[in-house]
């Protein structure tokens, strides 16, 4: 299995098909040319750890091989940055570990995931200069509703704290902006929108990682099982969340998000086919930043969850100042 040092060298590779963009291959380099056949990037793909395609593509069968070859998988996104397609490139036969998957039914993951999440909102809720008395109240709420989720007696009751400690999170994270709550898939604000492109950016990297050790995805232990939805990933997010707010509330405040950047249609807002690259670039950045932490994370995960280790052992992630 790929190691912390192999990973370092890997990158996520990204074509922008819909600026005109394409693919091709050359003694297992990968690159990509503009319209005018200028080479925007070469890569090996030896340290490619996923190619993502913006926009319509062919894909050939070259390209499909390769990825097989060497372990990289590939998504296709559409302008507005939804996925649509996926070549994926998984750890096969893990059936000791799908097994153990099955045979879950405890809570104990789960309350450690929630109450990761929940960390990680509060510590950036401190990090906000000249709170307001709300603001100082609503942090230690949710640091209440932290220790609650440790003796949480079902799946409801957990479901239930974290619903209301990320309402209570998000009313004083981005009160400084144009907010009007957070609503998932609705687009009813460039917050929201933004929001929805940098979590699909987040599970996209994440569930590459968990492919690495060959988890079923869709054997969730917090958000259980649903036709289509690959839940475990879903569960492995929550922690890292935190990460797509921060930098859109920094790119807010450094001007990188504008209303002009989006355009509207009958109540929702939809970015800009010519300003994909740009929020990619940002939104992108800020998960490299943290791709270690990411990485080792997973991995640590996966040893815990084979081994059976006490939820003490499992991995913590800590939101970076």
């Amino acid at each position: 299995m790929l190691s912390l040092p192999d990973f370092r060298e890997k990158s996520i590779v990204i074509c922008f098909a819909s600026e005109g963009q394409k693919v091709s291959f050359k003694n297992d380099n990968l690159i990509i040319k503009d319209e005018e056949e200028n080479t925007v990037l070469q890569a090996t793909c030896h340290k490619i750890f996923s190619l993502w395609i913006v926009g319509s593509i062919s894909i050939t069968s070259g390209i499909l091989e390769r990825s097989k070859k060497f372990g990289f998988s590939i998504y296709m996104l559409s302008h507005n940055c939804k996925p649509y397609g996926l070549w994926n490139s998984a750890t096969e036969g893990n059936f000791l570990l799908r097994r153990k998957q099955y045979g879950y039914n405890e809570l104990a993951i789960a309350r450690h995931l929630v109450r990761n999440k929940i960390i990680n909102q509060t510590e950036l809720l401190k990090g906000i200069r000249g709170k307001s008395q709300s603001a100082k109240d609503a942090i230690a709420q949710m640091g209440e509703y932290a220790r609650q989720t440790e003796t949480a007696a079902d799946l409801q009751m957990l479901l239930g704290l974290e619903g209301i400690a990320s309402r209570l999170y998000f009313s004083h994270w981005f009160d400084d902006m144009e907010w009007k709550g957070r609503r998932p898939r609705t687009k009813i604000d460039i917050i929201n929108t933004t929001l929805d492109i940098g979590y699909t950016y987040l599970f996209n990297i994440t569930e590459c990682m968990l492919n690495l050790y060959g988890f079923d995805l869709y054997q969730g232990v917090y958000h259980r099982s649903f036709y289509q939805r690959k839940s475990l990933v879903c569960d492995i997010v929550e922690p890292f969340r935190c990460v797509i707010d921060k930098q859109i509330k920094r790119a807010y405040g450094l001007k990188q998000m504008q209303k002009d950047d989006f355009r509207e249609q009958k109540g929702q807002y939809f970015l800009k086919i010519e300003k994909n690259k740009d929020y990619t670039r940002w939104l992108i950045q800020s998960l490299l930043e943290h791709k270690e932490d990411m990485f080792s994370y997973v991995q640590e995960y996966y040893r815990c969850f084979m081994r059976g280790k006490p939820i003490e052992q499992y991995p913590v992630f800590k939101i970076k100042e």
